[in-house]
Protein backbone atom coordinates (compact mmCIF):
# COMPACT_ATOMS: atom_id res chain seq x y z
CA UNK A 1 0.00 0.00 0.00
CA UNK A 2 1.26 3.09 -0.63
CA UNK A 3 1.99 5.41 2.35
CA UNK A 4 0.96 8.87 3.23
CA UNK A 5 3.34 11.08 4.49
CA UNK A 6 1.03 14.49 4.73
CA UNK A 7 0.86 15.26 8.55
CA UNK A 8 -2.34 17.11 8.43
CA UNK A 9 -3.72 14.38 6.17
CA UNK A 10 -2.72 11.90 8.79
CA UNK A 11 -3.85 13.84 11.24
CA UNK A 12 -7.57 13.98 9.70
CA UNK A 13 -7.54 10.71 9.04
CA UNK A 14 -7.13 10.30 12.69
CA UNK A 15 -10.29 11.98 13.19
CA UNK A 16 -12.06 10.56 11.20
CA UNK A 17 -11.01 6.93 13.30
CA UNK A 18 -12.42 8.80 15.94
CA UNK A 19 -15.75 9.48 14.29
CA UNK A 20 -15.77 5.70 13.26
CA UNK A 21 -15.46 4.39 16.80
CA UNK A 22 -18.17 6.44 18.28
CA UNK A 23 -20.62 5.28 15.44
CA UNK A 24 -19.38 1.45 15.93
CA UNK A 25 -19.83 1.29 19.75
CA UNK A 26 -23.22 3.88 19.87
CA UNK A 27 -24.54 1.59 16.67
CA UNK A 28 -23.49 -1.95 18.71
CA UNK A 29 -24.66 -0.50 22.35
CA UNK A 30 -21.88 -2.40 23.54
CA UNK A 31 -18.03 -2.02 23.23
CA UNK A 32 -14.57 -0.06 24.33
CA UNK A 33 -14.75 3.09 23.17
CA UNK A 34 -11.97 4.91 26.16
CA UNK A 35 -8.70 3.15 24.38
CA UNK A 36 -10.09 3.04 20.82
CA UNK A 37 -10.38 6.48 20.76
CA UNK A 38 -6.90 6.90 22.79
CA UNK A 39 -5.16 4.97 20.05
CA UNK A 40 -6.24 6.60 16.62
CA UNK A 41 -3.00 8.49 15.87
CA UNK A 42 -0.92 5.66 16.73
CA UNK A 43 -3.54 2.84 13.99
CA UNK A 44 -3.67 5.65 11.34
CA UNK A 45 0.31 5.99 11.23
CA UNK A 46 0.71 1.65 11.12
CA UNK A 47 -2.32 1.68 8.15
CA UNK A 48 -1.22 4.41 6.35
CA UNK A 49 2.47 5.06 6.61
CA UNK A 50 4.42 2.43 8.62
CA UNK A 51 2.96 -1.13 7.93
CA UNK A 52 3.92 -3.03 4.57
CA UNK A 53 0.63 -4.26 3.74
CA UNK A 54 -1.88 -4.63 0.84
CA UNK A 55 -5.33 -4.23 1.56
CA UNK A 56 -6.33 -6.26 -1.77
CA UNK A 57 -4.13 -9.34 -0.76
CA UNK A 58 -4.13 -9.84 3.30
CA UNK A 59 -2.35 -12.68 3.00
CA UNK A 60 0.26 -11.51 1.00
CA UNK A 61 3.48 -13.79 2.23
CA UNK A 62 6.01 -10.32 2.57
CA UNK A 63 3.42 -8.63 4.46
CA UNK A 64 4.28 -7.45 8.16
CA UNK A 65 2.10 -9.16 11.05
CA UNK A 66 0.13 -6.78 13.59
CA UNK A 67 -1.22 -8.48 16.73
CA UNK A 68 -3.62 -6.80 18.47
CA UNK A 69 -3.05 -8.43 22.08
CA UNK A 70 -5.20 -5.64 23.69
CA UNK A 71 -8.36 -7.39 21.58
CA UNK A 72 -10.97 -4.81 23.21
CA UNK A 73 -9.74 -1.66 21.15
CA UNK A 74 -10.82 -3.70 17.92
CA UNK A 75 -12.65 -0.82 17.26
CA UNK A 76 -9.85 1.21 16.16
CA UNK A 77 -8.10 -1.34 14.14
CA UNK A 78 -11.46 -2.37 12.17
CA UNK A 79 -11.68 1.48 10.96
CA UNK A 80 -7.98 1.63 9.77
CA UNK A 81 -8.61 -1.40 8.28
CA UNK A 82 -12.02 0.02 6.59
CA UNK A 83 -10.09 3.29 5.96
CA UNK A 84 -7.44 1.91 3.81
CA UNK A 85 -9.43 -0.53 1.93
CA UNK A 86 -9.98 -4.34 3.47
CA UNK A 87 -13.43 -3.98 3.46
CA UNK A 88 -16.43 -1.41 2.79
CA UNK A 89 -16.70 1.50 5.12
CA UNK A 90 -20.53 0.64 5.84
CA UNK A 91 -19.25 -2.61 7.52
CA UNK A 92 -18.37 -0.70 10.05
CA UNK A 93 -21.92 -0.38 11.22
CA UNK A 94 -21.99 -4.04 11.92
CA UNK A 95 -19.96 -4.12 14.92
CA UNK A 96 -20.23 -6.55 17.47
CA UNK A 97 -23.74 -7.79 15.41
CA UNK A 98 -24.51 -11.52 15.55
CA UNK A 99 -22.66 -13.08 12.53
CA UNK A 100 -20.66 -9.95 11.86
CA UNK A 101 -16.93 -10.40 10.71
CA UNK A 102 -16.32 -7.45 13.52
CA UNK A 103 -16.28 -9.22 16.43
CA UNK A 104 -16.24 -7.58 19.29
CA UNK A 105 -12.56 -9.17 19.90
CA UNK A 106 -10.95 -9.73 16.88
CA UNK A 107 -11.16 -13.24 15.28
CA UNK A 108 -9.23 -14.27 12.36
CA UNK A 109 -11.17 -16.99 11.12
CA UNK A 110 -13.98 -14.27 10.29
CA UNK A 111 -12.23 -11.58 8.54
CA UNK A 112 -8.79 -11.33 6.50
CA UNK A 113 -5.97 -9.25 7.67
CA UNK A 114 -5.93 -10.13 11.09
CA UNK A 115 -3.37 -12.10 12.36
CA UNK A 116 -4.58 -13.87 15.88
CA UNK A 117 -7.91 -14.36 17.55
CA UNK A 118 -7.77 -12.11 21.13
CA UNK A 119 -9.33 -11.39 23.93
CA UNK A 120 -8.23 -12.47 27.32
CA UNK A 121 -5.27 -9.68 28.04
CA UNK A 122 -1.90 -11.15 28.72
CA UNK A 123 -1.29 -13.49 25.89
CA UNK A 124 -0.73 -11.54 22.75
CA UNK A 125 3.29 -10.51 22.85
CA UNK A 126 3.65 -14.25 23.06
CA UNK A 127 2.06 -15.30 20.29
CA UNK A 128 4.02 -12.35 18.63
CA UNK A 129 6.84 -13.82 19.54
CA UNK A 130 6.37 -16.93 18.31
CA UNK A 131 5.46 -15.31 14.80
CA UNK A 132 9.06 -13.57 15.28
CA UNK A 133 10.49 -16.49 16.02
CA UNK A 134 9.34 -18.22 12.67
CA UNK A 135 10.01 -15.11 10.56
CA UNK A 136 13.56 -14.36 11.34
CA UNK A 137 15.04 -13.86 8.36
CA UNK A 138 12.12 -13.49 5.93
CA UNK A 139 12.50 -9.32 5.33
CA UNK A 140 9.08 -8.82 7.23
CA UNK A 141 8.40 -7.13 10.79
CA UNK A 142 5.88 -8.27 13.46
CA UNK A 143 4.51 -5.66 15.68
CA UNK A 144 2.55 -6.24 18.83
CA UNK A 145 -0.26 -3.72 20.08
CA UNK A 146 -0.16 -4.05 24.45
CA UNK A 147 -2.49 -2.13 27.14
CA UNK A 148 -0.04 -0.82 29.93
CA UNK A 149 -3.00 -2.71 32.06
CA UNK A 150 -1.58 -6.17 30.69
CA UNK A 151 1.98 -5.26 31.48
CA UNK A 152 0.43 -6.48 35.05
CA UNK A 153 0.58 -9.85 33.84
CA UNK A 154 3.51 -12.76 34.40
CA UNK A 155 2.53 -13.91 30.79
CA UNK A 156 3.97 -10.76 29.52
CA UNK A 157 7.43 -11.14 30.73
CA UNK A 158 7.65 -14.28 30.52
CA UNK A 159 7.73 -13.41 26.49
CA UNK A 160 9.60 -10.67 27.05
CA UNK A 161 12.63 -12.35 28.11
CA UNK A 162 11.81 -14.65 25.42
CA UNK A 163 12.01 -12.23 22.72
CA UNK A 164 15.50 -10.93 24.60
CA UNK A 165 16.98 -14.62 24.46
CA UNK A 166 16.62 -14.88 20.92
CA UNK A 167 17.35 -11.50 19.84
CA UNK A 168 14.21 -10.88 17.58
CA UNK A 169 15.28 -7.82 16.40
CA UNK A 170 12.14 -7.87 14.06
CA UNK A 171 9.93 -7.89 16.67
CA UNK A 172 8.83 -3.92 17.96
CA UNK A 173 5.95 -4.26 20.63
CA UNK A 174 4.08 -0.53 21.29
CA UNK A 175 2.12 -0.05 24.53
CA UNK A 176 -0.91 1.72 25.12
CA UNK A 177 0.48 3.95 28.45
CA UNK A 178 -2.73 5.61 29.49
CA UNK A 179 -2.38 5.13 33.12
CA UNK A 180 -5.75 3.65 33.44
CA UNK A 181 -7.58 0.52 33.47
CA UNK A 182 -11.04 -0.96 34.09
CA UNK A 183 -11.20 -0.39 37.35
CA UNK A 184 -9.28 2.95 37.69
CA UNK A 185 -5.41 4.21 37.55
CA UNK A 186 -2.91 1.41 36.83
CA UNK A 187 -0.80 2.98 39.49
CA UNK A 188 -3.31 2.43 42.42
CA UNK A 189 -4.30 -0.96 41.66
CA UNK A 190 -0.85 -2.55 40.61
CA UNK A 191 1.88 0.31 39.93
CA UNK A 192 3.90 -0.60 36.70
CA UNK A 193 6.19 2.34 36.96
CA UNK A 194 9.61 2.69 35.97
CA UNK A 195 7.91 0.87 33.01
CA UNK A 196 10.52 1.82 30.34
CA UNK A 197 13.26 0.50 33.16
CA UNK A 198 11.60 -2.89 33.23
CA UNK A 199 11.81 -3.37 29.25
CA UNK A 200 15.24 -2.51 29.64
CA UNK A 201 16.35 -4.49 32.45
CA UNK A 202 14.72 -7.62 29.94
CA UNK A 203 16.93 -6.60 27.47
CA UNK A 204 14.97 -4.71 25.23
CA UNK A 205 15.38 -1.43 23.29
CA UNK A 206 13.22 1.06 24.74
CA UNK A 207 11.64 4.52 23.51
CA UNK A 208 9.19 6.66 24.39
CA UNK A 209 6.63 8.89 22.72
CA UNK A 210 3.71 10.83 22.61
CA UNK A 211 1.26 8.73 21.15
CA UNK A 212 -1.12 11.78 19.75
CA UNK A 213 1.90 13.18 18.05
CA UNK A 214 2.00 11.65 14.37
CA UNK A 215 5.04 12.74 13.55
CA UNK A 216 6.48 11.61 16.70
CA UNK A 217 4.94 8.28 16.18
CA UNK A 218 6.35 7.77 12.60
CA UNK A 219 10.34 8.97 14.32
CA UNK A 220 9.46 6.66 16.79
CA UNK A 221 8.63 3.22 14.72
CA UNK A 222 11.30 4.19 12.09
CA UNK A 223 14.03 4.43 15.26
CA UNK A 224 12.84 0.62 15.69
CA UNK A 225 12.95 -0.31 12.71
CA UNK A 226 16.57 0.54 13.08
CA UNK A 227 17.20 -2.02 16.13
CA UNK A 228 19.16 -4.74 15.57
CA UNK A 229 19.83 -8.08 17.58
CA UNK A 230 17.67 -6.90 20.22
CA UNK A 231 13.25 -6.99 20.50
CA UNK A 232 12.50 -2.95 20.71
CA UNK A 233 9.55 -1.54 22.49
CA UNK A 234 7.66 2.49 22.38
CA UNK A 235 5.76 3.58 25.28
CA UNK A 236 3.54 5.71 24.01
CA UNK A 237 1.74 7.94 26.01
CA UNK A 238 -1.83 8.32 25.59
CA UNK A 239 -5.02 9.76 26.64
CA UNK A 240 -8.32 7.45 27.07
CA UNK A 241 -10.98 8.57 24.96
CA UNK A 242 -8.75 11.41 23.47
CA UNK A 243 -10.92 13.91 21.94
CA UNK A 244 -14.24 13.41 23.72
CA UNK A 245 -14.65 16.17 26.24
CA UNK A 246 -16.53 14.54 28.70
CA UNK A 247 -14.60 10.94 28.03
CA UNK A 248 -11.02 11.88 28.52
CA UNK A 249 -9.26 10.38 31.13
CA UNK A 250 -12.22 8.67 33.01
CA UNK A 251 -11.96 5.22 33.27
CA UNK A 252 -15.83 4.58 33.47
CA UNK A 253 -15.38 5.17 29.59
CA UNK A 254 -12.94 2.07 29.26
CA UNK A 255 -15.96 -0.40 28.16
CA UNK A 256 -19.50 1.94 27.96
CA UNK A 257 -21.29 2.49 25.07
CA UNK A 258 -22.07 6.30 24.29
CA UNK A 259 -26.18 7.03 24.88
CA UNK A 260 -27.23 8.77 21.82
CA UNK A 261 -27.30 11.97 23.00
CA UNK A 262 -23.66 11.23 24.46
CA UNK A 263 -23.03 9.74 20.73
CA UNK A 264 -23.53 13.24 19.90
CA UNK A 265 -21.95 15.24 21.63
CA UNK A 266 -18.90 13.15 21.01
CA UNK A 267 -19.13 14.02 17.41
CA UNK A 268 -19.60 17.41 17.76
CA UNK A 269 -16.42 17.46 19.90
CA UNK A 270 -14.61 15.43 17.01
CA UNK A 271 -16.10 17.76 14.38
CA UNK A 272 -14.83 20.79 15.89
CA UNK A 273 -11.39 18.91 16.30
CA UNK A 274 -11.21 18.58 12.77
CA UNK A 275 -12.51 21.76 11.66
CA UNK A 276 -9.28 23.17 13.61
CA UNK A 277 -7.13 20.69 12.62
CA UNK A 278 -8.11 21.92 8.78
CA UNK A 279 -7.19 25.25 9.88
Amino acid sequence: MEKVSDIKQLRLMANTLRQDVIRMVAEAKSGHPGGALGLAEIFTVLYFNILQHDPKNPEWEERDRLVLSNGHVCAVRYAAMARSGYFPVEELMTFRRLGSRLQGHPAMIFLPGLETTSGSLGHGLSQAVGIALASRGKGYRIYCSLSDGECQEGGTWEAAMHASHYELGNLTAFVDRNFIQLDGPTEEIMALEPLGEKFKSFGWEVFQEDGHDVEGIIRAFNRAKSVTGRPSVILFRTTLGKGVSFMENNHEWHGKPPSPEEARKALQDLAEERRKIEG
